[in-house]
């Protein structure tokens, strides 16, 4: 997977709407002023033509209209013309020019001052959806109240180093991410997570930029600079995301890029062919032809599909999910197969260690000493058990050296100059040390529904630990809404013992079950899925299983919150551990299309319903723009309905 870099997102049509305004808040603000011109120009015009006495001042203030609300799409288009192409501003001003060489005044005004006010309402509609990121996770403090030596001070968040302590009041925003060093407070982590219950900390817990501290004041070390934070990480992945282009995006821009000149050649056919094959009227046609040009130009068309996906993602990051491009929204669309990882996933990865059996004469607090002296070094959640108990037991840590993880095997170092290996039992029959004893003894503790770790000294199996872990307590209800509802089919993919995996699997009513695969198994199991089923999204941690997620059509990252890997590795990442996000994000995915559909259904129908009109001679300039505008207007206000979606 790599990372895309933000750019602004344009397209060959050029409607106006997605080019990158420098600066864009003075761009819609003198928009609005001129917009407001013209349209009193075309007002007072309009009242004076029932009393003028010389009709020539009439004509000429709705010229002067016309002129001042030309200003902004002449630009444009001038700027599409140097770049070779063509868009609905170069359109709207070929169709002012020709209403007015035709005598058209009225229309001619009355046509760029709809046009300027549909163009500046419509900018405002878009911008509020490329911005809502913004006003959903907001901005951390510029300052904060820092504590040292000197006493407490308040210091610009750049000038905030690495391990200062930060005081964070009651009811204040948290400006940076770091660990709390004293106090207990409740803090509201919905900017990040989309949850909008309070998370308990005290002393040791994370805590991150951007969410709101409760009732208690708390002491942070800083552990993050401004620009590395979480919510600063967020929000980058979210720009960049909202830059991409998803495969349906890139048809439309394509199909934009010869449409419109084919639509100026039809225009000029239109309005020079009747003259001079019927001896038709040619101002009639002129008129007719210029009503074409305004009516045929797809803005609603090219702008369906990226407002619909920067209105999404800007809802699901709300929610605490993140998509990292509409590409991945809308594979996620189309999957066929949800393979989950077992242990953090499906369960809970909080393992408890239920069973201690020695064997070679090993005292079973030497056993668990052992196992978590090597185990200390592990990140895995049964390392984190096994040392729990050794700790609860007051049985004292040796520390470990030459530690070496062996990924979806176990972990190995020498403790007190022993060779102590922790593992599973394949990587024991690998090195010759699963004798018929070890093994059914590994068996035995399987068959009782606990996760087998076996534990060899000097190259001899010494002992064998059962840990136990839960699934969670929505698994079985979200798996079921994902079979019926969603109509996918479920895998557990594991590096787990056969036994344990089957039975988790058989409470969760999953449809297949691959165990004891290491991370290379695991990218052929995912092929193989493929095969038989379609595209699959592979659910996992984002780092232990990034191989997986980078194989998979889709890869996703749960509980990724505070980790700068996880959120890299996937192509979606849920903040929290939640399983509901991930049937959210799979809902959201699949009505993202669907109004993408009914946006490019909802363009095309009213297109060719005006063109029809406008070759008849029904329809009117100011009608063309009127469909125009509010066709892009339906777009929009049906695309801004997935920023609620729930």
């Amino acid at each position: 997977m790599s990372s895309a870099t933000a750019t602004p997102q344009t397209h060959a049509i050029g409607c106006g709407h997605c080019e990158d305004d420098a600066p864009a808040a003075t761009g819609s603000g003198m928009r609005g002023w001129v917009t407001a011109l013209a349209a009193a120009l075309v007002v007072f015009a309009g009242a004076l033509g029932f009393f003028a006495v010389y009709p020539v001042w009439v004509n000429g203030l709705f010229v002067a209209a016309a002129l001042v609300g030309s200003v902004f799409p002449a630009q444009r288009a001038w700027q599409s013309l140097r770049r070779g192409s063509l868009d609905i501003n170069a359109l709207m001003v070929i169709a002012v020019i020709g209403a007015v060489a035709i005598g058209e005044f009225e229309e001619a005004a009355m046509v760029v001052s709809l046009f300027a006010a549909a163009q500046w309402l419509e900018a405002q509609s878009l911008d509020r959806a490329r911005q809502a990121i913004g006003r959903l996770l907001g901005s951390a403090p510029v300052d904060v109240l820092i504590r040292d030596d000197a006493g407490e001070r308040r210091v610009a968040i750049e000038a905030v180093t690495l391990g200062a302590l930060m005081i964070v009041r009651p009811g204040e925003k948290l400006a940076l991410d770091g660990i709390v060093q004293s106090g207990r407070s409740d803090v509201n982590q919905a900017p990040i997570t989309g949850e909008s219950l309070p998370v308990e900390k005290a002393e040791g817990d994370e805590v991150f930029a951007g969410t709101i501290n409760g009732h208690g004041a708390i002491a942070v070390v800083v552990t993050r600079r401004r620009a590395d934070t979480t919510l600063a990480r967020i929000v980058h992945l979210v720009e960049t995301a909202q830059a991409q282009r998803p495969p349906v995006q890139q048809f439309i821009d394509r199909f934009a890029a010869w449409y419109t000149p084919a639509v100026v050649i039809l225009a000029a056919l239109v309005a020079t062919l009747p003259a001079i094959v019927a001896a038709q009227p040619f101002d009639q046609w002129l008129y007719r032809a210029l009503v074409l040009l305004v009516v045929a130009c797809p803005c609603a068309l090219v702008i369906s599909t990226p407002v619909s996906v920067v209105s999404a993602l800007a809802g699901a990051a709300s929610h605490g999910v993140l998509v990292k491009g509409g590409a991945h929204l809308e594979r996620l669309a189309g999957v066929r197969v949800v393979a989950f990882d077992k242990t953090g996933t499906l369960t809970t990865g909080t393992f408890s260690l239920d069973s201690v059996i020695p064997l070679a004469a090993t005292l079973p607090a030497d056993l668990v000493r052992l196992a978590a002296s090597v185990e200390s070094q592990s990140e895995h959640p049964i390392a984190a058990a096994i040392v729990a108990q050794a700790l609860a037991a007051g049985s004292p840590l040796a520390t470990p050296e030459a530690v070496r993880a062996l990924p979806g095997l176990g972990v190995e170092g020498v403790v007190a100059g022993s060779a102590i290996v922790c593992g599973t039992p394949r990587l024991f029959e690998e090195r010759g040390w699963l004798t018929p004893a070890v093994a059914e003894t590994a068996a035995g503790v399987a068959a009782s529904g606990l996760s087998p770790v076996l534990v060899a000294r000097d190259g001899v199996a010494i002992g064998v630990l059962g840990l136990r872990d839960r699934p969670k307590s929505n698994a079985a209800r979200i798996v079921a809404e994902l079979r019926q509802h969603e109509g996918t089919h479920i895998a557990m993919i594991t590096g787990d013992h056969d036994t344990p995996a089957r039975a988790m699997a058989s409470e969760l009513r999953v449809d297949s079950v691959k165990s004891q695969q290491l991370p290379q198994d695991k990218v052929a199991a995912i092929q193989s899925l493929r095969r038989e089923f379609g595209p699959v999204a592979m659910v996992g941690d984002g780092v232990n299983d990034a191989p997986a997620l980078a194989t998979a059509d889709v890869g996703i990252a749960m509980g990724v919150m505070g980790s700068a890997v996880a959120l890299e590795a996937a192509d979606i990442a849920l903040m929290t551990d939640d399983l509901s996000k991930l049937r959210y994000a799979i809902r959201l995915s699949r009505a993202t299309l669907a109004n993408i559909r009914v946006n490019v259904a909802l363009s095309i129908v009213m297109k060719v319903a005006f063109l029809a009109l406008a070759i008849f001679g029904v329809a009117t300039l100011w009608m063309a723009v009127l469909a125009d505008t509010g066709a892009s207007a339906l777009v929009v206000a049906n695309a801004v309905r997935l920023r609620r979606f729930r």
